[in-house]
């Protein structure tokens, strides 16, 4: 599944267990499809950068996986969410995530 977060200033897609693992992380519940209004989005940036700081820089590892493939790390898969959470809240625009 990808999940695609949309604003008026861009759209950015995720893999939907990361995409839920955001949506958590800026204090909502994990449906699909939701939105934030404008007015809401500078707490639900705050809580974003909050929970990506506090979880551990070291990427996760998935056993699973190949090992020639490189393992990511939470906080860098979040960037591209915080920086259209930045540009929303400076434009006023609302985000929506379907």
């Amino acid at each position: 599944m990808l999940v695609t977060f949309k604003t008026d200033v861009g759209n950015i897609t995720m893999f939907g267990d990361v995409a839920l693992q955001m949506i958590k992380m800026m204090g909502h519940s994990e449906t699909v499809p939701g939105a934030i209004l404008a007015e809401d989005l500078p707490l639900a940036l705050n809580r974003l950068k909050t929970a990506l700081a506090t979880e551990k820089a070291s990427p996760s590892t998935n056993e699973d996986s190949d090992e020639k493939e490189p393992v990511i790390s939470v906080m860098h898969r979040g960037l591209p969410l915080i920086n259209l959470l930045a540009a929303a809240t400076e434009a006023g625009c609302d985000l929506m995530w379907e």
